[in-house]
């Protein structure tokens, strides 16, 4: 056991690594670890920050390594039952390795946290594989010089989290939270971190009330389409009324597969941003950057003072 390491840092890292099973929900104890722990203690800050990392970019590879499992044996499953004669047992075989893969990934997505939190109990210092000896040189940290530089280097580390709080975009609702708790710890500390984490919360806030517009207008057509046609048991194509009703509902399926298509785009221009600002960028959406910008530095304006009698 590393006794260097005090036990308030190892406990932020474990409880920051560990919030990675809550799967999104607990991506918000990273960044109130790395706040409170920034200026305090170089291994707990970092420590938080790279599990801020794997809960972002780490969700997103996940994401698109399940999406291509999911293609692959939908696909596989659809070959296999076609030339088949037992369809029956073939689908329950096919569900049943599905699922194995799911949990399987699931596991995998675990697995590294799990480890990290172990390490960080025993104050070890533990770098997530590809990203977090990059993570370290990027921020300026290694815990084994004696000359290491006494805080990590702020500029890096407001850009590492700000531009987190861009690439949480793809993970539905909980993502919010990174833009949101950094902008109301630290936003008052720093107007570029106040600027992209208020920029990136409206962005996925927009992003979300689509979705959530979309569900509701077709839910909606769905109810007026059943009330023109006189309900399930009674339904009548005939009248105008239920045509209208059928218009309607085809019109609100329009409306979902729109959202559907651009809900994606969406995400991947989250992520171009997170990619831009860690560039070096002073990253602005598309019409939200320059409404948020507005409106930021019109509450950042100093007050006029008054002039003397």
């Amino acid at each position: 056991m590393n006794d260097n390491v005090p036990v308030q840092d190892r406990v932020w890292a474990v409880v920051a690594h560990l919030s990675a099973i809550v799967m999104g929900m607990g991506i918000l104890l990273p960044v109130v670890g790395w706040s409170e722990s920034r200026r305090k203690s170089n291994y707990a800050s970092f420590q938080c920050m790279q599990a801020l990392g794997y809960q972002s970019l780490g969700y997103t590879i996940w994401i698109l390594a399940t999406l291509v499992v999911v293609v692959i044996t939908g696909v596989g499953a659809v070959a296999r039952i076609v030339n088949l004669e037992s369809v029956g047992q073939e689908i329950m075989a096919i569900v049943i390795a599905h699922m194995t893969l799911m949990l399987g990934l699931i596991g995998i997505y675990f697995i590294l946290p799990i480890i990290g939190a172990i390490a960080c109990v025993f104050g070890k210092d533990f770098r997530y594989p590809f990203m977090g000896k990059r993570l370290a040189k990027y921020l300026g940290y290694d815990l084994t010089l004696s000359d290491e530089p006494e805080w990590l280097i702020e500029e890096h580390e407001n850009r590492w989290v700000a531009s987190m709080g861009h690439f949480s975009v793809i993970i539905m609702l909980w993502g919010m939270l990174v833009p949101l708790t950094a902008w109301v710890l630290q936003g008052k500390r720093n107007s570029f971190l106040k600027f992209q984490t208020i920029q990136a919360l409206v962005f996925q806030a927009g992003t979300m009330l689509l979705y959530i517009l979309s569900m509701v207008i077709y839910l909606s057509g769905v109810i007026f389409f059943i009330l023109s046609i006189g309900g399930m048991d009674a339904a009548d194509m005939d009248s105008g009324f239920g045509m209208i009703g059928l218009v309607v509902f085809l019109g609100s399926m329009l409306c979902v597969f729109g959202v559907v298509l651009l809900v994606p785009l969406l995400h991947i221009l989250g992520q171009w941003a997170g990619y831009r600002i860690l560039k070096g960028d002073d990253y602005r959406y598309p019409i939200v950057g320059k409404l948020v910008e507005r409106r930021v530095s019109r509450d950042d304006k100093p007050l006029k003072k008054e002039s003397p009698a």
